[in-house]
């Protein structure tokens, strides 16, 4: 699962993207529009700059950018930036592994090939598509 953070980011990411090129956004524009409390979304968007992600804009005019296009972004970098790792389980990170508590042996883990399968798969996904590209929008699935 994604934490709120990593959701909050995309969201902010994904609109900034959408104004690209037309100067900074205002923080409260920004919260406003992707719901998103002023308070958390000013601690992300420090995080981003430190990143190297966006640039802030101070003063009268000032406001949010992103430092990079939108096709230089890819959603995979954004998660692993604000999540630490793409992997469901943390035996199966490929860059932050650590052994699971309570487990197999690695070699003899099931589990863990699936979920290093898993991770691999979602990170050539990931990977592959940037803020540049269009997401398709899914209406809400019906209540049961």
């Amino acid at each position: 699962m994604l934490s709120q953070k990593t959701r909050y980011t995309i969201r902010a990411l994904q609109h900034l993207a959408d104004t690209f090129g037309q100067g900074p956004v205002r923080l409260d524009a920004i919260a406003e529009a992707q719901n998103i409390p002023r308070k958390f979304l000013t601690v992300i968007l420090s995080e981003m700059a430190r990143e190297g992600i966006v640039i802030s804009h101070r003063g009268r005019e000032g406001g949010y950018e992103l430092a990079l296009p939108p096709v230089d972004i890819r959603y995979g970098d954004i998660i692993r930036l604000t999540r630490g790792s793409l992997a469901l389980v943390p035996c199966a990170a490929r860059n932050a592994h650590e052994k699971c508590n309570n487990c197999l042996p690695e070699a003899e883990c099931r589990l863990r090939g699936l979920m290093l399968q898993l991770r691999d798969d979602t990170a050539a996904i990931l990977d592959r598509i940037t803020l540049a590209d269009p997401i398709k929008v899914e209406p809400p699935f019906a209540e049961a």
